[in-house]
């Protein structure tokens, strides 16, 4: 009987789950430097990690085993990285607020290659609807629910002010969102099924600048 190999699918922690694009970015580098067998140690001392930490989160999206020594082979846990993380699977998103930030993310065209697409960005501002930023068409926020709708979208990108967040992010709540990527700097209440990922760039820079005033 020819032997076959299946992916382990064990649920990662939050952290490991946010190690895995620099587990990938380091692999994807190595590859191209004509490495073809990656140890866990030359991971680990690269990333500034423990050898054990690696070893445990690589073990949980590998489909073959690290040999002793040599390592893991480089592009199948580079292929297994993806397919855990479903990168290989293009999920469309939607941006509200068209803004500095949003037109930086709506440029971004790194984000493709993590498997999601931004295919509509929504502004109030009637100089910016119908505009083209990047690839990227402009909408009326109007739109923004019905847009989802129509077209299935799962996540919503909101980089509006504070005071303007909770509405849109009920406006993709009710366009079936089921994902929401926050860089409001606010708590969004919406039902619990809905999962918020708040990028809180205050406290980071609160944690900069306190490590700035402990020198002083």
């Amino acid at each position: 009987m020819k032997e076959t190999t299946q992916p382990r699918q064990s649920c990662l922690t939050v952290q490991a789950l946010q190690r895995m694009p620099y587990y990938l970015e380091y692999l994807e580098d190595a590859v191209q430097k004509g490495h073809r067998e990656i140890s866990a140690a030359s991971i680990a001392s690269e990333l500034g990690l423990s050898d054990v930490l690696v070893r445990k989160d690589l073990a949980a999206v590998s489909t073959k085993s690290g040999r002793p020594k040599a390592g893991f082979e480089a592009d199948t846990l580079i292929e297994d990285i993806r397919n855990y993380m479903g990168y290989h699977h293009i999920k469309k998103a939607v941006l509200a607020g068209a803004g500095s930030l949003g037109k930086a993310l709506l440029r971004n065209g790194e984000f493709r290659k993590y498997g999601l697409q931004i295919v509509a960005a929504f502004d109030i501002r009637r100089s910016l609807i119908h505009r083209r930023i990047g690839d990227v068409e402009v909408y009326s926020l109007t739109r923004l629910r019905d847009y989802c709708l129509e077209n299935q979208i799962q996540i919503g990108i909101i980089t509006v002010p504070a005071d303007a967040a909770q509405d849109v992010a009920l406006r993709m709540a009710d366009g079936g969102i089921r994902a929401i990527w926050n860089f409001a700097f606010v708590k969004l209440h919406l039902p619990e099924q809905i999962l918020v990922q708040n990028e809180d760039l205050a406290s980071s820079l609160a944690m900069l600048s306190q490590h700035l005033q402990q020198d002083l």
